[in-house]
């Protein structure tokens, strides 16, 4: 039997294994190279797109199956420009500490697209995914529990040299670590001291020193001040805003307090539900919201006018948030909502801007996730 003639023409295009090398080595390296690459300010520097981070519900011990998931965050997209500041407000567990930890790679994410200066970083592996990591870091809420009590205040902002070493080469990361205290306003002095012998404002201001050893571009700042008193909030938010001038910084700042967010951000990004239900600069949210959650949402901020309080309209929603594991189907707020219809149930409303406020100049056009978004008189947020 004769044997089959070879395809010599077809062997030769196929690549062997080092050319397969040398290139995914030529595309980490070109993705290195983006990552590293100035931003310029005023263009996007993150860009998040459909978001999606399912957690397994599973039955059984030996066996398990997934019986449903519970849906965290849920079809998640915003812009982050360079050197704003982006605040995302709304209750607790609508999913916004997931969104932050899916930024930062700390989650895989279900689904979904996360652009670090056009690379999705989703994607990423081993040295690209290390290049991101360096410029993308995080304040963690707790100030107290985010610090190693067993490490010195040196060893835990000097950590990051330990895998970034290009950033400071180890005999000069003493005197780096001191320059990071004095930019935050600790005594270099403070140096060898352990994290108990620190206030919890001094504490947070150790954690924000770390966050910026490696010379971030964005920090994610989880729920910063929760922790802290109120004059000791104001001294970590004019802290931030100094550092975020001085160092060119971008901040996603997620909070519960809607005065403090107002304060420090330039768009807003409200959140039902892990899905984004509004967002718009400060003014648009705060003066002019257009979806019924933001509506209620600012409506429950307590104002110290005697006066006003009497005189305002507050909204009081009925029931309690549906649970995530089973969220209704259309529109996640409707269960919850006075303006709800039939159609709500039916079709998921997209976050974009309403059509009636199209084309127009005011301050109502900004996306709105809701099928009848419209302007109400609410009582103004400190």
């Amino acid at each position: 039997m004769a044997e089959p003639k070879r395809n010599d023409d077809s062997m030769d295009a196929t690549p062997n294994v080092t050319e397969v090398e040398t290139a995914d080595a030529a595309t980490v390296a070109e993705s290195v190279a983006a990552i590293e690459a100035p931003a310029q300010r005023g263009e996007p520097i993150l860009q998040v797109r459909n978001l999606v981070k399912h957690f397994p519900l599973t039955q059984g011990i030996l066996f398990k199956k997934q019986v449903g998931a519970v849906k965290a965050v849920d079809g998640v997209s915003f812009d982050l420009y360079q050197g704003e500041t982006l605040g995302i407000v709304g209750e607790s567990g609508c999913g916004k500490s997931t969104v932050a930890k899916l930024l930062m790679t700390l989650e895989q994410a279900t689904a979904g697209e996360v652009f670090f200066k056009g690379q999705d970083i989703t994607r990423l592996s081993g040295r690209a995914l290390k290049a991101v990591r360096r410029n993308i870091q995080m304040v963690f809420q707790d100030p107290y529990t985010s610090l190693n009590p067993r490490m010195t205040v040196g060893d835990i902002i000097g950590e990051p040299f330990d895998i970034h070493p290009e950033v400071a080469p180890k005999g000069d990361r003493r005197r780096k670590v001191q320059e990071l205290l004095d930019v935050v306003g600790l005594n270099p002095e403070y140096i060898n001291r352990y994290p108990h012998q620190f206030s919890g404002g001094q504490r947070q201001r150790i954690g924000i020193a770390r966050g910026l050893a490696l010379n971030p571009e964005i920090i994610i700042c989880d729920e910063p001040v929760s922790a802290l008193d109120v004059s000791v909030q104001a001294q970590v938010i004019n802290l931030m805003e100094k550092l975020q001038d001085e160092f060119n910084l971008s901040y996603i700042f997620i909070a519960h307090d809607l005065s403090i967010v107002r304060h420090i951000s330039d768009r807003v990004g409200v959140m039902y539900l892990g899905k984004i239900a509004e967002i718009g600069t400060d003014t648009q949210i705060y003066d002019h919201p257009t979806h019924p959650y933001t509506q209620a949402l600012l409506s429950a901020v307590p104002v110290p006018d005697p006066d006003a309080r009497e005189g305002r309209d507050r909204i009081i929603l009925s029931g309690d948030v549906p649970s995530p594991a089973n969220p209704p189907s259309g529109c996640r707020f409707r269960t919850r909502c006075w303006k709800a219809q039939d159609k709500c149930a039916t079709e998921v409303p997209l976050l974009a801007i309403p059509e009636r406020f199209k084309g127009t100049d005011g301050h109502t056009a900004h996306e709105s996730a809701c099928h009848f978004a419209e302007e109400r008189d609410v009582v103004h947020a400190a």
